[in-house]
């Protein structure tokens, strides 16, 4: 039985376009898709819009939009930006759509019939950035961090989804599944929040029309419209395949095998919905929760948090067209510890696209196949010889594998480049010590330079395979050029160690894979 797996990116608020913070998380989602894929698993990916909410309608009306023309608009820039860059999701949700309006009041209907809802009046701190009453707790200075900006104080009858009588059972689903929330640090945040439950309570899931008319509809109370959240989570489960025509257990067989793998990737912004709302609400629909929430931190410009709301976005066909979309994509990925903030610069990025991926990766493999192209007939050689140099080599594409593995285990997707650029080095290192450009000139040289020749060409096959679910342009450009054009189509991860290419396989020696990129331009 072919197994399965199911990795969401966040459903990406609809009020203004795509930026790296969006590209980050959705380029994680996709390479987890193909990393999955190299496995023999059938990997499937969820993105899409939230398109409800006081945000929408504040944001249309400063563009002179309406709602719906305001998501349509924003939630066709998502997809496609997504398209372009090659990484579109499996399933783009919008939960403006039929279908996912549907699960919601469906879901809706049964946590009401369950009893988990009530009419109250509640009066407090709201934050229309955020869609949600605060706490004094949730406040710097008096404003809510991450928007920057004063709550408004509300009072408000509004129906309440009683979340409070299961933070017991939810301390001990985290507790007893340590990596449930990972990295630790995250798990540890959120079981202070639990400890001091004053910062929780309920949880009010609804809206009066005569407020904010932008919503879904209460299927039990049509005068109101329900929270912006608890609508958006949702998504997850409609990009799963989630009817809501049938009842929760009886849904498709695909639905079952997803949802049992379930993965949500977010930024630890929005840690409390999805670790705390989010499992509850499941609770309550009769749903386990999802096997790991894992969260990464901010990318920081200017140290501070990469945000739309406070205007210092980086657009990600910006990145695409200034420096390449693989190597900015290579840049996120490298650049960030998973769980931990990073800080943006084009400088940055010149910086380290230049050393791995110019200097290293692609240096390797232009001067290998220009050799090869001059001395072989561009095509792949014989070697002739087995010394310790090749036995080295040969035990360290496995090694390398290993390394990768098991920084994929835990999403250190920057370890899992390290270990493949290391491997890189060794074999520049390699290449660098049998010198075949000297080899050719000298008498009995002709073993040495297709030995080494050879080895290059097999470790850069390698390198591909190894690349593959992080740079996939790049692992068919050098794959292409090395003969197999059609090779990542049915590759599997473990043929890195082989089959080996075969001697007199054709090769291309092609343009430079990564050209050096410019400086930044200093600021006027």
């Amino acid at each position: 039985m072919t197994r399965s797996y199911y990795v969401t990116a966040p459903i990406y608020y609809a009020n203004a376009e795509p930026h790296i913070g969006h590209t980050f998380t959705t380029i994680l989602a996709d390479t987890l898709v193909r990393w999955q894929r190299l496995h023999g698993v059938e990997a499937f990916s969820c993105s899409g819009t939230d398109e409800h909410g006081e945000k929408i309608v504040e944001a249309a009306a400063k563009n002179g939009e309406t709602p719906r023309q305001l998501v349509d608009r924003v939630a066709a820039s998502f997809q496609a930006t997504w398209a372009e860059l090659g990484i579109s999701p499996g399933v783009f949700v919008r939960t403006t759509s039929a279908l996912h309006i549907r699960n919601v009041q469906a879901l809706l209907q049964r946590v009401w019939d369950a009893g988990w809802i009530e009419l109250r009046t509640y009066e407090g701190d709201y934050c229309v950035g955020c869609e949600r009453f605060l706490t004094e707790r949730d406040l710097v200075n008096g404003v809510c961090p991450d928007h920057e900006r004063a709550p408004e104080k509300r009072r408000e009858t509004n129906y309440f989804f009683a979340m409070s009588r299961a933070f017991g059972w939810l301390r001990e689903h985290i507790e007893t599944h340590p990596d449930f929330i990972r990295p630790a640090r995250y798990r540890n945040e959120v079981l202070g929040m639990l400890r001091d439950e004053s910062g929780l309570g309920d949880l009010s899931i609804s809206r009066p029309k005569t407020r904010l008319a932008w919503g879904i509809e209460l299927p039990f109370d049509r005068e109101h419209v329900c929270y912006v959240w608890f609508d958006a989570l949702i998504a997850y489960l409609t990009g799963a395949g989630f009817d809501g025509a049938r009842a929760v257990e009886d849904q498709s067989p695909d639905f079952v095998a997803r949802w049992a793998v379930a993965e949500h990737l977010i930024a630890k912004d929005i840690l409390k919905p999805h670790a705390i709302f989010w499992p509850v609400m499941l609770r309550a629909i009769g749903l386990a929760p999802p096997v790991h929430l894992n969260v990464h931190g901010y990318w920081n410009v200017d140290a501070r948090k990469v945000s739309k709301s406070l205007g210092n976005m980086i657009a990600p066909r910006l990145l695409r067209d200034r420096y390449g979309f693989e190597q900015s994509r290579y840049f996120l990925m490298r650049e960030m510890s998973f769980g931990s903030d990073a800080n943006f610069s084009e400088a940055a990025l010149v910086e380290r696209t230049n050393a791995d991926l110019a200097n290293n990766l692609g240096n390797l493999l232009s001067r290998t196949l220009n050799l090869v192209e001059k001395f072989c007939d561009a095509q792949v050689p014989e070697p002739s010889l087995t010394g310790a140099a090749e036995t080295t080599l040969a035990a360290a594409a496995p090694a390398a594998l290993a390394e990768v593995e098991a920084a994929m285990a835990e999403l250190r997707f920057h370890d899992a480049l390290a270990a493949i650029v290391a491997f890189s080095v060794k074999v520049n290192q390699y290449v660098d010590s049998h010198a075949p450009w000297k080899a050719a000139k000298q008498p009995g040289g002709d073993a040495i330079l297709r030995t080494s020749l050879y080895w290059a060409c097999e470790s850069l096959r390698q390198l591909a395979l190894l690349l593959a679910a992080f740079l996939p342009a790049t692992a068919q450009e050098i794959l292409t050029r090395l003969g197999q054009p059609d090779a990542l189509a049915s590759a599997r991860i473990q043929n890195v160690r082989g089959p080996a290419l075969a001697p007199g396989t054709p090769t291309a020696k092609g343009t430079p894979l990564f050209p050096r990129l410019a400086p930044p331009a200093p600021e006027a």
